[in-house]
């Protein structure tokens, strides 16, 4: 079974940072993840595959990846996207970041651009159907339109 597998990945979430996720709910289509930490708090490296993330707080962190850094500022009740990704957090706020990550088991949809690597949720968008152009944002192109 692919949960038993990902325990033992080295980057997932739950080998990387036990004491900050743990498991809600997991089976052969989705495990469901709960994320709680303080502020000053810092993740290891690990990876997330796709997901939705529910923030339950509202709060303020600094991921980082491959020498990039972004800072995510959400309020509480928020549903976001998450492409696939791997990055650490610093919590920079002055509350606790506390989150539900629904993580997809099945293979994404659409191959990644081997150029593209997401960092931090999605912004919510509806959906506009402009082509996407070599100008478009990397966020435009994670989400296959502009």
């Amino acid at each position: 079974m692919d949960s038993e597998k990902k325990v033992t990945d080295p980057l997932d979430p739950l080998v990387t940072d036990p004491g900050l996720y743990r498991v809600l709910l997991e089976n052969e289509r989705v495990r469901v993840l709960e994320f709680l930490d303080a502020p000053g708090d810092e993740t290891n490296p690990h990876e997330h595959p796709d997901s939705v993330m529910i923030t339950l707080s509202s709060y303020a962190r600094r991921l980082s990846s491959e020498g990039r850094e972004l800072d995510v500022e959400l309020p509480s009740g928020e549903t976001r996207w998450l492409p696939a990704q791997e990055h650490a957090g610093l919590n920079i706020g002055k509350t606790a970041t506390h989150a539900i990550f629904v993580e997809l088991k099945e293979a994404a949809v659409r191959a990644p651009d081997p150029g593209s690597h997401p960092l931090g949720p999605l912004a919510p968008r509806p959906l506009t159907g402009t082509p996407l152009s070599d100008a478009s944002s990397d966020e435009e192109k994670a989400w296959g339109f502009a």
